[in-house]
């Protein structure tokens, strides 16, 4: 049996993020050093732990790595624990570049889809019609704009080795790609869904049922991208559950018409069609 590989620590009731923390690091075991930058929540962990800066995680991280490398420890992984604000905004150049340079590092991505813990405002992982702090709705403003970054696929085309999505309503398939992604070298990224009950507005008792939500509607499809273009497609329901239920599951889309949950229908249809296709290919359809 795995220890647990966190300590208590602040986070809300629910909280989506601890959760994935939790898996991911249970699955890790003892012998990594983990980065920390602002994320939410702060979850504190049983391994020596080194304090960085939103835009650093990429080269701090790489440094790390370097070190293990220089003090010939293969055992010990670098890890970071980074939200989705390190991993596709502030962070992003960091993380592109290390990435391009293949530095064997674990990127474990809790992606809450915004900045949550400074009070909720967009991010490049908020999807569309989302109400946050910074995009209203109002006479000029719907929600967000535009689509959620497909950051997966952006981290893919650098071809590093392993790219993967989780969620933490089927914890046996994130604890698998987190125990996978350490048993390889170069760079590595687990991008693991992570409801916030305050940001997206729903009863904290039902965290999983949102996130399962998410995953069997297609709107948070699981898969994994090896070598920047082995694709495989981890769930596939014989037929996906309609968009509305889990858009009607949180607040932050109370607001949308019939018209709007349709596009969003549409392009969840679209994109899932496109990613079987790909599993059929066991090819990256970019």
């Amino acid at each position: 049996m795995m220890e647990m590989g966190i300590t208590p620590g602040s986070a809300c009731q629910g909280c989506g993020a601890a959760l994935a923390s939790r898996l991911a690091f249970k699955a890790l075991g003892p012998n990594a050093i983990r980065l920390l930058i602002p994320c939410c929540p702060d979850t504190t962990t049983n391994h020596p732990m080194s304090i960085g800066v939103f835009e650093g995680g990429g080269a701090h991280l790489s440094g790390l790595a370097r070190g293990l490398k220089a003090q010939g420890r293969s055992d010990v992984i670098a890890v970071g624990l980074f939200g989705d604000g390190g991993t596709y905004d502030i962070g992003f150049q960091g993380l592109s570049a290390a990435a391009e340079r293949n530095e064997n590092i674990l990127v474990l991505t809790k992606d809450n889809e915004a900045y949550m813990n400074t009070g909720a405002q967009r991010s490049g992982g908020t999807p569309k019609y989302a109400i946050t702090s910074t995009n209203f709705v109002g006479p000029k403003s719907r929600g967000k704009a535009m689509h959620k970054k497909k950051i997966p696929q952006i981290f893919a085309a650098h071809g590093v080795p392993y790219v993967a999505t989780a969620s933490i309503a089927f914890p046996e398939d994130l604890i698998a790609k987190v125990n996978y992604a350490k048993s390889i070298t170069g760079f590595r990224m687990v991008i693991m869904q992570s409801p916030c009950p305050v940001g997206w507005r729903y009863d904290p008792a039902k965290s999983i049922e949102v996130a399962r939500a998410g995953v069997q509607s297609g709107v948070w499809p699981l898969y994994e991208i090896l070598n920047g273009e082995d694709f495989k497609l981890n769930y596939k329901p014989k037929e996906l559950k309609p968009v509305t239920e889990y858009l009607k599951s949180q607040g932050r889309f109370r607001h949308m018409t019939e018209e709007e949950i349709g596009d969003i229908q549409s392009y969840t249809t679209s994109r899932w069609r496109q990613l079987e296709k790909a599993d059929e290919l066991k090819k990256l359809i970019m």
